[in-house]
C-alpha cells in the first residue's frame, strides 16, 4: 500500500483525486496540503509543507505555481518522490525541477492523460511526415476559471511537433495585432475559455485543397486523477531524476 500526500487536497482536482484514491486498494491519502485546511476524509490537511509531518512514498502536486517551490523544498528535505501535475509554470519553475530531480525523483508533465501524450506523439508523426508543406495551427479549449493561457498541454504539443523537426518553428499567439501574412515557419496558438469546457485540443495541418485535424477531448477531470496516481505509484522507489508519461507508457508497454 503506496502512501500519497495531496497537494491541493481542497482544490477540485484534489477533491476528485482522493474520490478515485478511496476506490483504489493499493494505495492511500495519508496527508494533504492546502491552505484551506478543511478536513472532508480521514486524513489531515496542513497549511503548508513544512507543517506536515507525515512520511509517504510519493507527493501528487495538484496546486498552484506559487507553492512549488515550497513542496520542491520539502521533497528535497524528506527524500520524497513528487509528481508536479500544476499547470501554468514559468521557465524558471521549470529549470528549477529539472535541478530539483538531481536530488529526488521528479515527475512531470504538462497533461496527465495518456490520450493527450499519445496526441502529441501522433502530431510529431504527422509533422514529420507532411512537412512544411502544411501550416499548424494548435487551438485549446477550457472552462472560463483557467487563467493561463495558452495551456501548458498546448505548449506541450507545440514543442512536441517542434522538436521533432529541429525547432525550426516559432509560436505566434497573437496574429490580430500583425498585419502581414502567415510564415511558413510559425505555429499558430488559440485559446477559448468557456463554461464547463474541461479541456478540449486540436491540432490542425491545413495542406493545399486538405486539412487534416488531430483532436482529444477530457470528457471528466478523473482522466487526470488516473494519470497523476498512477505517476506517484509508478515514481514510488525509483532513483533521481526526471521522469514524464512518455516513461510511464514505456514501463505499460513492458509490463504487458
Amino acid at each position: 500500500m503506496k502512501k500519497i500526500i495531496l497537494s491541493g487536497a481542497n482544490g477540485k482536482m484534489g477533491h476528485v483525486i482522493a474520490s478515485f484514491v478511496k476506490e483504489k486498494d493499493d494505495c492511500e491519502i495519508v496527508a494533504g496540503i492546502d491552505i484551506n485546511t478543511t478536513q472532508y476524509d480521514d486524513f489531515p490537511i496542513f497549511a503548508a509543507p513544512a507543517q506536515c509531518n507525515i512520511k509517504a512514498d510519493c507527493i501528487i502536486d495538484f496546486s498552484h505555481p506559487s507553492l512549488l517551490n515550497s513542496m520542491l523544498e520539502y521533497a528535497v528535505h524528506t527524500s520524497t518522490p513528487i509528481v508536479v501535475a500544476t499547470t501554468g509554470l514559468s521557465s524558471k519553475q521549470i529549470a528549477l525541477l529539472r535541478k530539483t530531480s538531481e536530488l529526488v525523483p521528479v515527475f512531470f508533465s504538462f497533461n496527465m492523460s495518456l490520450g493527450v501524450n499519445l496526441l502529441a506523439e501522433l502530431a510529431k508523426k504527422a509533422a514529420t511526415i507532411l512537412g512544411h508543406d502544411f501550416d499548424i495551427e494548435i487551438v485549446e479549449k477550457h472552462h472560463n476559471q483557467k487563467v493561463d493561457a495558452p495551456s501548458g498541454t498546448a505548449i506541450m504539443l507545440a514543442d512536441a511537433i517542434n522538436h521533432a523537426q529541429s525547432d525550426c518553428y516559432e509560436y505566434v499567439y497573437d496574429r490580430h495585432s500583425k498585419r502581414e501574412k502567415r510564415s511558413k515557419n510559425e505555429i499558430g496558438m488559440h485559446s477559448i475559455r468557456g463554461g464547463t469546457i474541461v479541456g478540449e485540443h486540436d491540432v490542425i495541418f491545413a495542406g493545399k485543397d486538405e486539412v487534416i485535424t488531430l483532436s482529444h477531448s477530457a470528457m471528466s477531470k478523473e482522466i487526470f486523477a488516473t494519470g497523476a496516481v498512477n505517476a506517484a505509484l509508478y515514481l514510488a522507489g525509483k532513483n533521481a531524476g526526471l521522469y514524464d508519461m512518455g516513461d510511464l507508457v514505456r514501463m505499460q508497454n513492458v509490463t504487458e
